[in-house]
């Protein structure tokens, strides 16, 4: 209930100010589960993605988002459980299997279920190597992957921005992939691995984004790190220059150095 009032309220403002565009829309089964596998470039990719999408679509999301205090963790919390969002902890283990249950849940339930391989945000706007768990979601459900590129949406809200950019988004959508050839081989790292690839494969020729073979938490920690070393350097440089340095004997000033007039 809460889903479509939101759909109501939000789209029409999503689609009057952004403008989004989307190619392929009729590779998206009208019934049936299927796997909507998608970059991701911004904070609100889930949400460009269901006004073009007539179904309901269900994402993970971080646990961060629901366990907020206070009235603003409350509201944030209502909110993304309206818009069809699961929490989900990102600490792996036996976090990664409890949100693997959930989405087989939602697949069996013959609806559609998005998420993003690459984990997390892409810190760059590249696109970066898949995670398995979208290979064994594939294989345990039996599921169709329809990979969905993102285009722009990291210009009208980049990490950290609050206040989005107004310009055209868009979307792209991709013929469904099939891997009903590997059924019996989810516990094969090699297979699981080949999928998340080919998968990814799909998303790069349909975003024409750069691949970097590396998780994008990784690549984000190394960024992170690289500013922070940038910062501590910075802040060496302003320490070895003494703003109280003695007048030099040009100074005019008539100070050490020079003779007074």
């Amino acid at each position: 209930m809460f889903y479509r009032l939101m759909k109501m309220i939000v789209g029409p403002v999503l689609r009057l100010f952004f403008r989004p565009w989307v190619e392929g829309e009729e590779h998206i089964p009208d019934r049936g589960p299927a796997i909507l596998a998608s970059n991701h470039l911004s904070f609100s990719d889930s949400f460009f993605l269901p006004v073009v999408v007539p179904r309901r679509i269900t994402f993970l999301a971080k646990s961060d988002y629901f366990t907020g205090r206070g009235v603003k963790g409350r509201l944030t919390a209502a909110f993304f459980k309206g818009v069809g969002q699961l929490p989900v902890d990102r600490t792996g283990g036996r976090a990664s299997e409890a949100a693997l249950n959930a989405g087989l849940k939602v697949l069996r339930e013959e609806h559609l279920f998005g998420i993003y391989p690459e984990g997390t945000r892409s810190p760059d706007g590249r696109l970066y190597r898949g995670k398995t768990g979208i290979a064994r979601l594939a294989l345990e459900s039996h599921a169709p992957v329809i990979p969905v590129a993102m285009i722009d949406t990291e210009k009208i809200q980049p990490p950290g921005k609050i206040v989005p950019k107004v310009m055209r988004v868009g979307i792209k959508v991709g013929e469904p992939l099939d891997f009903s050839r590997y059924e019996g081989m989810e516990d094969d790292r090699f297979i699981l691995r080949a999928i998340t690839d080919e998968i990814m494969y799909a998303l790069m020729e349909l975003s024409g984004q750069e691949y970097v073979d590396v998780y994008a938490a990784d690549a984000k920690k190394r960024i992170d790190e690289a500013r922070k070393q940038a910062a501590k350097a910075a802040d060496k440089t302003a320490d070895a220059v003494d703003p109280d340095a003695a007048p030099t004997p040009n100074d005019e000033s008539g100070g050490p150095g020079r003779p007074a007039a």
